[in-house]
């Protein structure tokens, strides 16, 4: 007699999907452990003659002794003399065979289920059943794929229901558990590609049974090529191992399968490239010279993170710069490519400037022959120089031979030869060593060594030439050098740019293009910024160049916004503002008096001075508005008063209404350059305030063209008391900033004092005393003399409240 007994290895279907009779075997009795009622799996027989599971009949023995009894048959109850267990060998092949035969119809029926037009719920009791008979026994998965489940499985990855492809994953993984041949066959056609699409589906269950999947068939290395080759596989696998949001088993099986796949060297770069760089960096260090070239091949050719150049540079510096010195020209190249990328991050150049990199790169940069170090190298070996001048770290403390000497790159010898090699090789090289040369000058420490080897080789005219250059970059780092050095040698700058018109017109050129501010327009302005100021020849050229109209409409389109904002408009807007401030120091010139009327310098300096955190355009807005105050004298247009007649000679003449306190004329800032009709006074004393010094200096000196001679000192000094400045000019020279501002207070302080109640008022203050006496004892002869007149200005004791009064 047979039964079905076995619930584990029973496939229910519905009724219109139900297969013929031929599918079902049942089991016979004698196959039913009696205890259990389950498929036998190691029968055993005992004295009474029956059969049994040997699990079972041993623990109902032991239930026999524990509850004080002999033991019996638990079938016929007859006490036994012994409870040797026979087994039975016979019955389990019996029952193997008989298993075998139903699994392979039972899988023969799931095959026949497995199909994207059955429904789901037969799809997934066949996909149950296949884990199922897995699971039993692990010989099945050969059965499985021996039946060609494998191919129908995998095809139901395209299924429209969610829970029958998480459940078609699932059973692939059963399948490939400790089977490299089920894991070959998975991965045959495009299942693998389907997986990975998984992993970035938004339904999570998915992402982790197709993450376990990819786990199990990347245990086989054959197979990691092939996961890897896949487009964003690595990426993805990367951002679900560092995901904080992903399930922890998930998280981990993506670590685990990246593991796997760094064992394939292909994988290698798209993982460095995806941010993995240890895998790369391990391979490096412990490989064979073939690997490591490989290697470095591929760490050539990666763009790093910034935040990873200083590992990879503390890593590997000291075998790549090994390569470079040792290695074939390939190696070298590849090397020096790499080099050249780790290096573009300071802490990382630092960190090979400690290993060593400078000498070998040097020794490169001026070797000779194009055999030995080809051009393009050397181009590479400059850029790496560039990164290492830049990074700030002390070079001068780094000694290489060059030469026959010791040397460092800031001696002579090195720059004369970076200077000969700007001027004898390609452009791309001529940038790069222009760009060194730029580093270098950042420095303070190190400019002017720079700028005596510039000065004894003759180098001058050659940098200046290179503003005409065609490459956008050589004119960009020359301009760059060029006003780095200008500080230091600003009047052989500006004699050698005047007497080569050439130079002035192209750098007019590159700050009149366009209506984008570039940072190349910005260096050619500061480079004009520069040189010395009051230099009349380059301000007559540059006006004749049209200069400064340009400027001056530039400066408009500012204002106006029709010049694009970008990082480099403020600094090319200071600039404007240092160029046009020269033509304010020669306005006894007719046609530079003309063009500051015509473009109205005085508001437009009045309108910079009022750009806060702009100290450089406030400091030149004052020192401009100093230079045109100090001409409202001569332009103020005085009134004639006419002769009284005979007849009126007793009359009171009619006051003239409109005129300036200060020059008794007709005055405006636009006509007349006048701070007083332009209403400059109140913000020029606002800055006497400021915490940049510079600014102080400057504003300072604007306000004693109130006192000037030529003007009513007087009238000037109430015009600061109106505008409490007074107070603030005494707070200036009491502060003693700096010798300048001491010299401009003292000369401001003692004109103040010429009126006798603020001097009394003054007097009872010590701290303006002690400040008198100390520019008295300490300052230049000319500001002694002041501070010796101001001293004896102050012998009385007015108040300001009594000093009002008396004025009204």
């Amino acid at each position: 007699m047979s039964v079905d007994t076995d619930s584990n290895l029973t496939l229910s279907f519905d009724s219109d999907d139900q297969p013929s009779e031929a599918y079902e075997e049942k089991a016979f009795e004698a196959f039913i452990c009696p205890l259990t009622r389950q498929i036998l799996r190691d029968p055993v027989t005992i004295e009474s003659g029956q059969t049994f599971e040997r699990e079972a009949i041993l623990k109902w023995f032991k239930q026999c002794v524990e509850n004080g009894r002999k033991p019996t048959c638990p079938l016929t109850q007859i006490e036994l003399k012994s409870t040797t267990l026979a087994s039975c060998i016979a019955l389990k092949n019996a029952i193997e065979e008989w298993r075998k035969r139903r699994e392979e119809r039972l899988l023969e029926k799931a095959r026949v289920c497995l199909n994207l037009g059955t429904s789901e719920q037969n799809a997934n009791r066949a996909l149950r059943h296949v884990i199922n008979i897995c699971q039993q026994n692990a010989a099945n998965k050969e059965l499985v794929r021996n039946q060609g489940l494998i191919p129908l499985i995998c095809e139901m990855l395209r299924s429209n229901n969610r829970q029958v492809r998480l459940k078609a994953l699932e059973t692939l993984r059963v399948i490939a558990e400790e089977n490299d041949d089920n894991k070959e066959a998975i991965s045959k056609g495009d299942t693998i590609r389907t997986a990975i699409k998984f992993l970035s589906n938004d339904y999570y269950q998915e992402r982790a049974v197709a993450v376990s999947l990819l786990h199990e068939l990347s245990t086989v290395e054959q197979l990691c090529s092939k996961i890897g080759a896949v487009y964003g596989t690595i990426l993805i696998l990367v951002g679900m191992a560092s995901s904080k949001a992903e399930n922890i088993v998930a998280v981990e099986k993506a670590e685990s399968t990246l593991r796997n796949l760094e064992r394939c060297e292909g994988n290698i770069k798209p993982m460095a490239e995806n941010g993995r760089l240890l895998p790369l960096l391990t391979k490096l260090i412990q490989g064979t010279q073939e690997v490591q070239l490989s290697m470095i091949e591929y760490l050539s050719e990666l763009v790093l993170a910034n935040d990873v150049k200083p590992l990879v540079a503390s890593k590997v510096g000291p075998i790549l710069i090994s390569t470079m010195q040792t290695g074939t020209l390939q190696a070298r190249e590849a090397t020096l490519k790499a080099l050249r990328e780790i290096s573009s991050n300071e802490s990382s150049s630092k960190t090979l400037i400690q290993f060593g990199l400078l000498p070998p790169l040097v020794k490169d940069l001026f070797s000779v022959g194009v055999v030995n170090f080809p051009m393009r190298l050397k181009e590479i070996s400059a850029s790496i120089l560039v990164n290492l001048v830049n990074c700030g770290e002390y070079l001068e403390n780094v000694e290489f031979e060059h030469g026959g000497k010791m040397v460092t790159i800031l001696s002579d010898e090195v720059i004369h030869s970076l200077l000969h090699l700007i001027s004898n090789t390609g452009p791309t090289i001529e940038c790069r060593l222009l760009q060194v040369l730029v580093g270098l000058t950042k420095s303070p420490s190190s400019v002017e060594r720079v700028v005596s080897a510039i000065r004894s080789s003759g180098a001058i005219i050659s940098l200046i030439q290179f503003i005409e250059a065609v490459h956008r970059e050589i004119r960009l780092a020359a301009l760059k050098l060029l006003s780095n050095i200008s500080p230091y040698m600003g009047q052989e700058l500006c004699d050698t740019l005047t007497s080569s018109s050439g130079s002035l017109g192209s750098l007019f050129l590159i700050i009149s293009e366009t209506n984008t501010i570039t940072e190349e327009q910005t260096a050619s302005v500061k480079l004009l910024t520069e040189l010395p100021e009051k230099d009349f020849s380059l301000t007559r050229q540059l006006y004749d160049l049209g200069a400064f109209k340009t400027l001056a409409i530039k400066m408009l389109e500012i204002k106006q916004g029709k010049i694009v904002n970008n990082r480099h408009v403020i600094s090319f807007q200071e600039g404007i503002a240092w160029v046009l401030c020269r033509i304010t120091y020669h306005l006894n010139e007719s046609d530079y008096l003309n063009f500051a009327l015509e473009y109205d310098l005085g508001n437009l300096f009045l309108d910079l001075l009022q750009l806060r955190g702009q100290d450089e355009v406030q400091i030149v807005s004052a020192k401009a508005l100093e230079n045109l105050s100090q001409k409202s004298k001569n332009l103020t247009r005085i009134p004639e008063i006419p002769q009284p007649k005979c007849w009126a000679v007793f009359n009171k003449p009619k006051p003239i209404l409109g005129l300036c306190r200060l020059h008794k004329g007709f005055c405006s800032l636009k006509e007349t350059f006048c701070l007083l009709e332009g209403r400059a006074i109140e913000r020029l004393i606002a800055c006497l305030d400021h915490r940049n010094e510079k600014v102080v200096e400057a504003s300072l000196g604007a306000i004693c063209t109130l006192l000037n001679d030529g003007v009513d000192i007087v009238e000037g000094v109430f015009l600061l008391y109106e505008a409490e400045a007074i107070r603030l000019i005494l707070d200036v020279l009491i502060e003693n900033r700096s010798k300048i501002i001491q010299q401009k207070a003292v000369w401001a302080v003692e004109r103040i004092l010429r009126i006798e109640d603020i001097s009394k008022e003054v007097a009872s203050d010590q701290s303006v005393g002690s400040a008198l006496v100390e520019a008295f004892r300490t300052a230049d002869y000319r500001t002694r003399q002041i501070a010796e007149r101001a001293l004896k200005h102050v012998d009385k004791l007015p108040n300001f409240s009594t000093f009002n009064q008396g004025r009204i």
